[in-house]
């Protein structure tokens, strides 16, 4: 797989939560950090996503924002 977006975390899927049009995707990528995505159902069942499938966390971003706590 290639793409343009330098920000690619290889993990392992712990959990999928379905809903009805989507479904969370966790992804954990190691060192104690876990990516979430909000993806269609559809894409789900095309990718052939499930627990315990090596999957790549993928960030393509415009904008980040920073917080901190008050």
């Amino acid at each position: 797989m290639k793409l343009s977006a330098r920000n690619q975390f290889k993990g392992k899927i712990i959990d999928i939560q379905e809903g009805a049009v989507n479904g969370i995707v966790k992804i954990d990528i190691g060192a104690g950090n876990v990516m979430s995505a909000t993806i269609s159902m559809n894409a789900i069942k095309e990718l052939g996503l499930a627990v315990g499938k090596e999957a790549y966390a993928v960030v393509k971003a415009t904008s980040v924002m920073v917080g901190v706590d008050e």
